[in-house]
């Protein structure tokens, strides 16, 4: 799992950036040295990095500030309100199942020298807010805002994300507008800029790999600050957006609602292959080379080392029993980053998958990999064979294609299998083999039976196709 933090103490004030590469998700606690009071924005499901750093510092959390019902993730609110007992705060144009206290425009809460004010910016949803940041033993300027999904570093909030209720998307990207020029733009230029994600989040298309920065620099650089014209600023934020992944409504559905809790304590347990339901799925969480060398028959691979959440999401229904086939000491982590985003139908895990394939034949095999020349080779000599490409749009934009291949983003495979024919060869490719791998074993899971993998992906079919030439 990769994720770093960002830590400061300057003054009066502790603040710490939680940052989620897997996610590309930020969240964040500030507090206040004299007062020993602290809040926490946008919280992940995993709270301990929270509790850590509150008893690092001596400091009790006051409030969980929510941005907005995020769709990208299951929030952390309910098990950080149980455990500190904490106010959860919305804007007051939140509606939600459990309590929370609804804060209005201008909402101030006091942290000693800290203040911190609620400033309503609909747009990417309708309930959503940012939180400006003021440490007042540093002057009365403020210092930060915190502007949840409303604005990114070089993107803002998309508004067509299907979770709000007869609210269209054009509705909601003028809402975005006033927002953007009439709230957030209105700050100081010094003003710090910390946002609710980074690039490769499907919440913006545009986003920087940056994790913070300044008014004054987004007003440079920001293409969709640069638009003040409204009808300028409402085409150029909805177009070109990618399809949302499949779980994103079901989140924000979820983030809403009084849910179990997840326990970070939590031990998965050991199970057989007997023990696994037929309606289950095995989940590999292993590297593609290793489940290539062998693995358990109809079993899904996304492997951990990349997006993983979010890929499994987009294949893998909420009902559906999962039994997590891992490395070893890699399982509970599996499990934990599955929580991650509302996947919680873990039923255990596979122990001593080493023995088991190689003692047990029958129920494991092999995958399919070839290379570009291989690959060339059937091209010519079956017509039949189809090239299935699960990059993204911007990609195959950015760098091309191989002929005649067909586009399916892996986010969008669950929904596409119409455009493939179970009786005909496949092989599937991406940018590096990773999502490749995803996409065969999904695939194969559905009943596909002939599918490859291109090795090396598009990198290695253009350095054929360059070596060809020459």
């Amino acid at each position: 799992m990769v994720e770093f933090s960002y830590s400061q103490t300057a003054g009066t004030m502790i603040f710490e950036q939680y940052y989620l590469e897997c996610l590309s998700q930020a969240s964040y606690l500030i507090g206040d040295k004299s007062s020993g009071k602290a809040i926490v924005i946008d919280p992940r499901r995993d709270i301990s990095p929270y509790l850590d750093t509150a008893e690092l510092h001596g400091l009790s959390i006051e409030w969980i500030l929510e941005t907005h019902f995020h769709a990208d993730f299951v929030s952390g609110h309910l098990e950080l309100a149980k455990k500190t007992k904490a106010n959860i705060g919305l804007s007051s144009e939140a509606n939600a199942e459990f309590d929370f206290t609804a804060l209005d425009n201008g909402h101030l809460i006091q942290l000693g020298d800290i203040t911190c004010e609620v400033l309503h910016t609909p747009g990417h949803t309708p309930e959503s807010m940012c939180v400006v940041v003021t440490d007042k033993s540093n002057g009365e300027d403020p210092w930060a805002i915190f502007t949840g999904d409303t604005m990114f570093i070089g993107d803002v909030g998309r508004p067509d994300l299907l979770v709000s209720i007869n609210r269209s998307a054009k509705e909601l990207a003028s809402e975005l507008y006033d927002s953007i020029h009439n709230v957030i733009m209105a700050l100081p230029d010094e003003t710090l800029v910390f946002p609710g994600h980074g690039a490769g989040s499907s919440c913006g298309k545009n986003l920087s790999t940056a994790t913070s920065s300044t008014i004054g620099d987004q007003r440079k650089s920001n293409y969709a600050v640069q638009a003040t014209d409204r009808e300028t600023f409402i085409k150029l934020v909805l177009e070109d957006q990618s399809p949302p992944p499949k779980y994103f409504s079901h989140d924000a559905s979820l983030n809403q609602k009084v849910r179990p809790l997840y326990d970070e304590s939590d031990i998965l347990t050991p199970i057989t292959l007997e023990d696994v339901p037929r309606e289950a799925v095995f989940l590999d969480t292993r590297s593609p080379e290793e489940y290539a060398m062998g693995h358990i028959k109809n079993s899904i691979n996304v492997g951990l080392a990349g997006r993983y959440a979010e890929f499994v999401g987009s294949l893998i229904s909420f009902e559906t029993p999962i039994a997590i086939v891992a490395n070893p000491s890699e399982e509970n982590e599996a499990r934990m980053r599955l929580a991650r985003v509302g996947l919680d139908n873990v039923i255990g895990y596979i122990p001593d998958l080493y023995n088991l394939l190689a003692l047990s034949t029958t129920n494991t095999l092999q995958s399919s990999r070839i290379t570009c020349f291989e690959t060339k080779s059937l091209l010519e000599k079956y017509s039949n064979l189809q090239i299935v490409d699960v990059r993204n749009k911007s990609e195959i934009s950015d760098s091309g294609s191989i002929d005649n291949s067909t586009p399916i983003p892996l986010s969008q495979l669950h929904n596409s299998l119409h455009k493939l024919h179970t009786e005909n060869p496949i092989i599937v490719y991406c940018a590096s083999g990773y999502r490749s791998s995803i996409a065969s074993s999904w695939l194969r899971h559905k009943g596909f039976s002939d599918v490859s993998e291109l090795i090396g992906g598009f990198p290695a079919w253009k350095l054929c196709e360059a070596t060809t030439k020459d």
